[in-house]
């Protein structure tokens, strides 16, 4: 089933840093004066279509990786504008306790991709259409993650679909900091297009911040910061997208399900 995609964030929000612009010292009546400092802006570096780049616009694709349900594929695919992953009870993973149907990385030619690391600031945008049929887990089920690549390596960002005392919640924590960033009600974003501002500073330590944004329609749900927070383990900082989720689950909310993503773009400031 495809869904019509709709209208997304055009211009760019809030959160670009700024450089302070000084006068010139005083000097000769005849000196040309210093060129004022540039402020940085988030420049864009990446702006994959479903329908010209297809699973092309990412790093690496791990579609059924375990070779679970061969008649389920493929399980990740593009179809029109959007980016389609699939989820059937019947899939499994290499763990067999969980499912994943994820994409990785930032991919702009046949061998290059975008590397974040430390010190950098990142921005990733983008709209995702999440079904009243994907719903919020008591146990993990993330749609968005951030990582270090490699395989057992710790998520350091995930953007999650949870059931908190039994009301269903999307959610972004940053697992190795240990902090909530924030959380909003799932139900009135089910069935409709969300726009996703993900803002990242990567840093070891206390050095990182995020800034996470979502929106329906023209109104903002949440808009959440943190800063001295650790977003770096070693190497450097890769996102993900798809469904990940715990089989654990207690509340008989796995179902058939899929998401759909859209207008993908990342930007970096510089």
């Amino acid at each position: 089933m495809s869904t019509p995609r709709r209208a997304v964030l055009g211009a760019a929000l809030g959160g670009a840093a700024g450089a302070a612009v000084g006068l010139p010292a005083a000097g000769p009546a005849h000196a040309t004066p210093a060129p004022a400092a540039r402020a940085a802006s988030w420049q864009q570096k990446w702006a994959p279509t479903a329908s010209g780049d297809g699973l092309g616009a990412f790093e690496t694709v791990e579609d059924d990786r375990a070779d679970s349900h061969p008649a389920g594929l493929p399980h990740i695919y593009a179809t029109g504008d959007n980016w389609r992953f699939t989820m059937h009870t019947v899939d499994r993973d290499t763990s067999t306790d969980r499912q994943r149907q994820e994409v990785t990385g930032l991919r702009t030619g046949s061998s290059s991709y975008l590397k974040w690391t430390q010190g950098q600031t990142w921005r990733i945008t983008y709209s995702m259409y999440i079904p009243s049929s994907l719903k919020a887990t008591t146990t993990f089920t993330h749609i968005m993650q951030m990582k270090q690549p490699g395989n057992g390596t710790s998520p350091i960002v995930v953007q999650s679909l949870r059931r908190v005392n039994g009301v269903q919640t999307i959610e972004l924590n940053l697992p190795i900091a240990g902090v909530l960033v924030g959380r909003t009600a799932l139900d009135p974003l089910h069935d409709r297009w969300t726009d996703v501002d993900f803002q990242l500073k990567v840093g070891n330590g206390m050095a990182g911040s995020v800034r996470w944004i979502l929106k329906s329609g023209s109104t903002t749900v949440i808009d959440e910061s943190r800063t001295g927070v650790d977003t770096f383990l070693a190497d450097r900082v890769r996102p993900k997208w798809g469904i990940y989720r715990s089989l654990g689950d207690t509340s008989g909310s796995l179902q058939d399900t899929y998401l759909l993503l859209t207008d993908l773009r990342g930007y970096q400031l510089v």
